[in-house]
């Protein structure tokens, strides 16, 4: 019996690629049907990386009518969809879900910089890497007569798509697109209810209870982080433009009114001054001959009043400069206790005039800044209670009222968007400036049923961009 003929190494390592990379696809399908409906979004923009290699993955929510909401983002577990980068993704995935490529309204197709509206081209170089592809999750055909989709997926790279790429990726989102109606599926309530003649007595009490529960009135609040900071703090500026020199004092260190703070660095002001010192000595050189020529030399008078004035220039200008030198000391203007950061941070630092460098605050009078996040917003007014739970003492929180509340939002050290407040503390004297913790903020009272769909009323609003 004759050998069959060897078969060429390139074509058997492309048939194991291939080979592997379906069974891949098969796992990652079969991956998708089995997973909890939380988890589906995840698993899109995060394990499909496993097949198709990618930097960026994005799942849209919506139908192609212009609404719709950022469903997942690759390697966030959680996401801000106000901020700048998604507000410019959501505006990208609406126009990809409402324009359909020319092979087919359900077919990946790659998409770049150029195919997008004019006012979403700048953006894209600061978002996105330079090669992505749109693929559509087409819904039922009984539930979508008129063409209509669940949403889309948007991946990004470097590197262009293959044909054979955007064949997997075809095949992929079409098996997404089944895990997700399959997942979303309910019974429909309202039909089994049409279906029932009557309602058993339980169940009408069991109802009527559950509506007078939801109309009770209860407080509305809202949880965010808060800080003990002084109140009415005295800055401490940098009177001139220099370099700190030196720190005399620690942070929280109590000093006195006229305590030395810091030194900035006189060197080039000594300059300057002996300068200026030299250049008045040379204007009073010049104006005493010409007031010995004056009496004889007609010229000599002449210039006589020219030499007063630059000699009175000069005096102005050491005056100025030596005024400046002794300024070089920053001392504490009242009594309290110095609150800055490190102060290696600041040696051989440059400062402008006018910087701020310390605070000079007394320990006994603080308030409480809280940051409330745009989205946990209640209605707040000054004079609403606040409970304030210590990072170090959870358990004996601290009651105050607002004081303060910032008429629009501003992002806050995390970057979030976020309204400042300010309350004033029963036991302020007890609690140390810097102290951080959890404000609990209370609202007007409302029923229970606006207090649980809160959270889903704002989501709702942002969908319906009202």
């Amino acid at each position: 019996m004759e050998a069959a003929p060897a078969r060429p190494a390139g074509v058997g390592d492309s048939l194991n690629r291939q080979l592997l990379r379906m069974g891949a696809m098969l796992q990652l399908e079969r991956r998708a049907r089995r997973c909890a409906r939380e988890e589906l979004p995840f698993v899109m923009v995060n394990e499909t990386n496993g097949l198709l290699p990618y930097q960026q993955a994005l799942l849209w929510q919506g139908d192609g009518s212009g609404g719709g909401r950022m469903a997942a983002v690759s390697g966030l577990a959680v996401f801000d969809a106000t901020g700048p980068y998604l507000a410019w993704a959501a505006k990208v995935c609406r126009h990809l879900l409402a324009k359909p490529s020319a092979e087919g309204g359900d077919r990946p197709r790659v998409v770049r910089a150029g195919d997008l509206p004019p006012d979403l081209v700048a953006a894209w170089a600061e978002w996105l890497p330079a090669e992505a592809v749109w693929a559509p999750l087409p819904g039922p055909a009984a539930q979508t007569p008129d063409g209509l989709r669940l949403g889309g997926l948007l991946f990004a790279r470097a590197e262009p798509w293959s044909e054979a790429d955007l064949h997997l990726l075809d095949y992929l989102a079409d098996a997404y697109a089944h895990a997700w109606v399959a997942k979303e599926a309910k019974l429909d309530a309202t039909a089994w209810l049409r279906g029932r003649r009557r309602l058993r007595r339980g169940a009408v009490v069991a109802a009527v209870a559950a509506a007078l529960v939801l109309l009770l009135p209860v407080r509305q609040s809202a949880l965010a982080p808060a800080e003990v900071v002084p109140r009415a703090p005295t800055l401490v500026r940098s009177p001139l433009t220099g370099v700190v020199e030196r720190i005399h004092v620690q942070p929280n260190q109590p000093v006195a009114a006229g305590d030395l703070l810091l030194t900035l660095d006189p060197t080039e002001l000594t300059t300057k001054l002996n300068v200026a010192v030299k250049a008045r000595d040379v204007a009073l050189a010049e104006y005493t001959q010409a007031a010995q020529l004056a009496v004889f030399d007609p010229e000599a008078k002449a210039r006589l009043a020219v030499l007063e004035a630059r000699l009175a220039q000069q005096e102005l200008e050491v005056g100025f400069l030596r005024d400046m030198l002794g300024r070089v000391a920053i001392r504490a203007p009242e009594a309290g206790v110095a609150v800055f950061d490190d102060p290696n941070d600041w040696l051989g630092r440059p400062v402008s005039q006018g910087e701020r460098v310390m605070l000079v605050a007394d320990p006994g009078r603080v308030e409480l800044e809280i940051r409330l996040s745009a989205g946990d917003a209640v209605t707040l007014q000054p004079g609403a209670a606040v409970q304030f739970f210590p990072n170090v003492a959870p358990a004996a929180p601290d009651r105050g009222t607002v004081n303060f509340v910032g008429y629009a939002a501003s992002p806050g050290p995390d970057g979030v968007l976020s309204y400042r407040l300010k309350a004033d503390l029963e036991a302020d004297g007890d609690l140390r400036i810097g102290q951080r913790g959890t404000a609990k903020v209370f609202g007007p009272r409302a029923p229970l049923i606006l207090a649980l769909l809160r959270r889903p009323l704002a989501t709702v609003r942002q969908w319906l961009a009202i």
